[in-house]
């Protein structure tokens, strides 16, 4: 049975803070110190990135409009067409607004749908565990009981929301789902996602595809998308992906995405964030239009990102059940036979001097008792290839 849970521990206190009154007054047994922890890309910025900025520098001295810029909103149907062989199925008019990167996007989603339910008692929020701190705030903030589903080895490191009991499905108004997923890097198949979207329409809930990871992944085959197998059923209806430049472009600190799917859900949810959401400055879309135009610097990124996952598998082997995994850029390591994740992250700064986060600081306890991040530690490949392999190297010596 999928372990279900309404009770996250502290689900608004951010983990990082978790970490930092963990280590607190611990002095670092190594330098200089080495922090694994972040998911923030230190890849380099793309070289189009300032010239853009400074042609459009005007643009800063005007309101931007909620649902963006024409060049900004056919970018995006362009780059959905190209990337999920959709053609022109994505109406740049009706089914694209444009994001303070994916995070405001999910977290204002989640207030919308609360808006329009007709669903009587308390709605629920359907979400990974573990899961991104955001979609736990945003249930909360739009009233709903968050409802945790497990996804362990056991269901292939995703949530198998299918077998979830039917009074549970009833309630939802809306679930996250991220493939890849964060922190594991699992990816679902194509009927995953159809299945899944057949319960959005069967049970009356929409599908918050957090699509951020889409473009870092192993090998030559791409991960399928949310829209992609909507669009076979003919419909896209329920189905809502979000996507940012953060991940793909190493663009974090622009604050630049997109939502793009159900046009009845975004038409209402425009007129909501053209009152209370951010708003992306015109010089800002207009970088992004030139980003969703180029793959080159984007096939580079997940150059670098291989290359960093080859010197995983050359320090860890098979240790701490390490696999590469086929997308992301984490690495999601069980050291629960070491004394799981909290005991071996306070070890390592301790004896080390790495830095790393506690898997249980990303998930919740379920209706079973258990956290299903515990045994595991989280480690971002963000940084160069020396880096990883020294920070790596410092965890096989210590606790390997």
């Amino acid at each position: 049975m999928t372990a279900v849970s309404s009770s996250a521990a502290s689900p608004l206190t951010s983990p990082f803070q978790r970490l930092a009154a963990l280590l607190e007054g611990v002095p670092a047994g190594r330098e200089p110190t080495l922090s694994m922890t972040v998911g923030e890309p230190r890849h380099p910025v793309p070289d189009f990135v300032a010239p853009m900025l400074a042609a459009n520098i005007k643009g800063f001295g005007q309101y931007p409009q909620a649902r963006g810029t024409d060049g900004f909103r056919a970018a995006v149907a362009g780059w959905l067409g190209r990337r999920y062989g959709l053609g022109e199925r994505i109406d740049p008019a009706t089914m694209i607004l444009p994001l303070n990167g994916s995070r405001e996007g999910l977290f204002y989603a989640a207030i919308q749908a609360r808006s329009d339910s007709r669903k009587a008692g308390r709605p629920a929020m359907l979400l990974p565990n573990p899961f991104y701190q955001t979609y736990a705030a945003a249930a909360l903030a739009a009233g709903c009981e968050p409802i945790m589903v497990a996804a362990g080895p056991e269901t292939g490191f995703l949530p198998d929301i299918a077998a979830l009991p039917a009074d549970v499905l009833a309630r939802a108004i809306g679930c996250y789902y991220a493939s890849p997923a964060n922190p594991q890097g699992a990816v679902a198949d194509r009927a995953t996602l159809a299945r899944l979207i057949e319960l959005a329409r069967a049970h009356d809930f929409l599908l918050f595809a957090d699509e951020c990871y889409s473009e870092i992944y192993r090998g030559v085959a791409a991960p399928a998308g949310a829209l992609e197998v909507a669009a076979m059923t003919g419909s896209f209806d329920r189905v809502i992906v979000f996507n940012s430049l953060s991940k793909r472009s190493n663009l974090a600190g622009l604050r630049c995405g997109f939502a793009a799917g159900d046009p009845a859900f975004l038409k209402r949810w425009h007129d909501f964030r053209n009152m209370a959401a951010p708003q992306v400055p015109n010089p800002v879309q207009a970088v992004a239009v030139a980003a969703y135009a180029d793959e080159t610097h984007v096939i580079e990124n997940r150059r670098l990102y291989d290359a960093k996952y080859a010197v995983a598998e050359a320090v860890l082997g098979s240790r701490f059940g390490f696999a590469t995994p086929p997308g992301g850029f984490f690495l999601w390591l069980d050291v629960g036979a070491q004394g799981g994740g909290e005991a071996v992250t306070l070890r390592l700064w301790r004896e080390a001097g790495l830095r790393v986060i506690p898997g249980g600081y990303l998930a919740a306890t379920g209706a079973d008792g258990r956290n299903p991040g515990d045994n595991y530690i989280r480690i971002a490949l963000v940084d160069g290839l020396d880096l990883t392999r020294e920070a790596l190297t410092r965890l096989v010596e210590t606790v390997g």
